[in-house]
């Protein structure tokens, strides 16, 4: 493992694994390929050249497009992919679900075949735990349970999953596919509700929190979830898929109370908003895989937001450019016509 393509590498989780790898594996080349979407920004990686010289390169370009891939593949000699080039956002999903099959199942399949074809490299897959679906009574999701996605995004993910099982079977393709829980930190994009909420009580705006808020979420630091996607890459069995999260879930309600202590702001800031459609009630993931192999989290969901909340206080140069035009226009969509309950 010498030359790692990253997809989506300009994207939130991208972005902080490249940082990661760069830091850590001195003999490392890492290239980047991103499409530079709405969410991928260059900005995130602006400080990448000059610290690490040519081992880092950006590529501007489409994951659906197999002859741009090849051409990288061939150009930088590549070994490696690590793929997290993906729509992401389940409210985008709802609004817009066709682009999400475009990126997030066609995109996995040219990528498959490129490694195929390139000789059969190693592959990775970044997935999520909402391929799971809604997680009644006090289960914890484990790998080899039943895939339930219950919106487009959750289900173009769980499609590439079956995509990458195939190839791997199929073509013997070395695959490996973790799936994470919420993210959160450095770089998420305003949409995510996290950021969101953080950034809309920075500008004095309410924080509209769906339904009542008593939704079960498993809240992780994403530097952690790098490291335990790296330690998947390096010692992960091929063909495995692993659950990568803190263990540890909250209600929504109860994320949203410890942003606003962090922020020392009042919770009147709350306001409770007509549900999202088909909203899963609980995630919750079986990380005792992962764990065998010697990760676990630096971060427990509170010190996780409250570290997230940190850095967007003290960066508003990346996300207050980011908060009109588009992204203006989105939240609107979403929140404009949502029907105040409390």
């Amino acid at each position: 493992m010498q030359n790692i393509l990253v997809t989506g590498g300009a994207g939130f989780i991208g972005c902080n694994y490249v940082r990661l790898m760069l830091e850590k594996y001195s003999d490392y080349r890492v290239v980047v390929i991103d499409k530079l979407t709405y969410a991928g920004r260059l900005e995130n990686l602006q400080d990448l050249a000059e610290r690490y010289g040519d081992r880092y390169a950006f590529v501007q370009g489409d994951i659906c497009d197999g002859a741009a891939i090849d051409g990288v593949i061939a150009q930088y000699d590549i070994d490696t992919i690590v793929n997290f080039a993906a729509e992401t956002h389940v409210d985008r999903s709802i609004l817009e679900p066709d682009a999400f099959v475009k990126t997030d199942v066609l995109g996995t399949y040219t990528l498959l075949e490129s490694a195929r074809k390139g000789g059969n490299l190693r592959y990775h897959q970044i997935s999520t735990d909402e391929v799971y679906g809604h997680i009644a009574g006090d289960h914890n999701s484990l790998e080899d349970d039943k895939m339930m996605p219950r919106s487009p995004y959750s289900a173009s993910k769980a499609a590439a999953d079956h995509f990458v099982h195939a190839y791997h079977i199929t073509y013997g393709l070395p695959v490996t596919i973790s799936r994470g829980a919420n993210n959160i930190g450095p770089y998420q994009y305003p949409e995510k509700v996290v950021p969101l909420f953080v950034t809309n009580a920075l500008a004095g705006e309410s924080l509209p929190v769906y339904g009542d808020g008593q939704q079960m979420r498993d809240y992780q630091y994403v530097v952690d979830h790098c490291e335990g996607i790296d330690l998947v890459l390096h010692q992960g069995v091929i063909g495995e898929v692993y659950n990568i999260g803190t263990g540890k879930e909250m209600t929504n309600l109860a994320m949203v109370e410890i942003l606003l202590d962090e922020l020392n702001l009042p919770r009147t800031l709350i306001r409770h908003v007509e549900d999202r459609q088909g909203h899963d009630r609980r995630y919750s993931m079986d990380v005792r895989k992962i764990m065998s192999l010697g990760w676990e989290p630096s971060y427990t969901p509170e010190e996780a937001i409250r570290a997230s909340v940190r850095w967007y206080v003290d960066n508003r140069w990346w996300w207050e450019p980011i908060r009109s035009g588009e992204f203006r226009e989105y939240y609107q969509r979403v929140y404009g016509n949502r029907k105040v309950i409390a």
